[in-house]
């Protein structure tokens, strides 16, 4: 994942995540038409994540807002329709090759991996009220293992692409090349959710085993990423325009880590003989609030930078997704530490987080709607 020599830029659709730093014509496809790339790309797909995490983040406060659960459970249900819409849409465009081929729209392919496992957390976890037990966890397996296939699919592939065939000037490190490898970790926390309800014995126990793997796989591959994130930030210029979002897809990897350890802690007494279980408890609370720590610093860099942008005026992007899955995982990350030490100050920083994040959620809705209806209007008139 090294960036090549190459000073081309090519030249982004209107629809385009971020503007790519890539070499030329072999690396910029046209649509399945020949007329471009599709309306739809994968960034669109963190929709989902973002409007999952504000549903599932809600059934992790401490308790003591019993109407909110009711709340996000309508905020899950809509995510679930919007999933549906998305997948349907997308494959429609027949644009997968296309995107795959490009080198910015290709490391949004972990978007869609991560909306189906958080749609799936969210049925378990709110789902349950409206369909069952039974079928929300029936529900949850199918997008678990349906969104843990793919995420693993793409942190393999979309690396490989990066070396075998993408090319890259020394600055086009983004917070973008993040996505891919983030799935693993999102898999090994909401796999957590279904180890006390996998069958006893060997499988649960290689459920939990695979969810630590995957939660490793998906750290060390986050820490690398982002030492070439960090070293593209303070050797080149900073980043401007629909780039500056991705800048905080560190704080959601890195807290999503958080809330692994804390998920498969709890998961462990299950699977686990009591000495290791304990041992994943330490863990869970040393190593949490390691990476939170860590999660902390990056979520103060990414706010200056974002002020920093918005003072110039920032534009709107589907990237602008890119702030509330993140600031969703804050939130389970911290309510994780929270359960787990019983600080209030941990309690009442997830509180704030979630109230932030309900109101970051609300004004890229309400941006990205009118967008959607801009270029609903825009193919009418074509």
């Amino acid at each position: 994942m090294a960036p090549h020599s190459s000073t081309s830029r090519a030249i982004p659709s209107q629809d385009d995540p971020v503007p790519s730093r890539s070499s030329p014509a072999r690396d910029r496809p046209t649509g399945a038409n020949g007329k471009g790339r599709g309306d739809l790309g994968p960034s669109w797909f963190a929709a989902v994540m973002g409007s999952g995490i504000v549903a599932v983040a809600a059934a992790t406060l401490p308790r003591g807002f019993p109407w909110l659960d009711e709340a996000a459970t309508v905020v899950w249900a809509g995510t679930a329709l919007l999933l549906i819409v998305l997948i349907v849409s997308y494959f429609g465009q027949r644009t997968l090759r296309v995107h795959a081929g490009d080198p910015v729209q290709a490391q949004f392919f972990g978007a869609p991996p991560v909306a189906l496992l958080t749609v799936g957390a969210g049925t378990l976890l709110l789902g349950r009220r409206l369909i069952g037990e039974r079928a929300a966890t029936d529900v949850d397996w199918v997008l678990w293992s349906a969104g843990t296939v793919l995420g693993l699919a793409t942190a393999c592939t979309v690396p490989y692409l990066m070396v075998t065939r993408h090319r890259f000037t020394p600055d086009a490190a983004f917070g973008g090349w993040l996505l891919p490898v983030v799935p693993p970790l999102v898999s090994a926390a909401t796999g957590a959710l279904l180890v006390p309800r996998a069958p006893v014995g060997q499988v649960r126990l290689a459920l939990l085993l695979g969810c630590y793997a995957m939660l490793g796989l998906g750290l060390v591959a986050v820490l690398l990423v982002l030492a070439m994130v960090y070293g593209r930030l303070v050797h080149h210029a900073a980043p401007s325009g629909a780039a500056v979002p991705t800048v905080w897809i560190g704080v959601g990897a890195l807290d999503q880590a958080v809330t692994a350890l804390g998920a498969l802690a709890t998961a462990a007494p299950s699977a686990l003989p009591a000495p290791y279980a304990r041992g994943s408890a330490v863990a869970a609370l040393l190593g949490g609030l390691g990476i939170w720590g860590f999660a902390l610093l990056w979520l103060v860099l990414a706010t200056a930078l974002t002020v920093r942008e918005v003072r110039k005026g920032l534009p709107f992007a589907p990237t602008w997704w890119s702030f509330i899955f993140p600031l969703g995982a804050a939130v389970t990350g911290t309510s994780a530490l929270a359960a787990r030490t019983g600080s209030l100050l941990f309690a009442w920083t997830a509180v704030v987080l979630y109230a932030l994040l309900v109101a970051a959620w609300a004004v890229v809705a309400w941006h990205s709607l009118r967008h959607a209806a801009f270029r609903q209007r825009e193919r009418a008139r074509r």
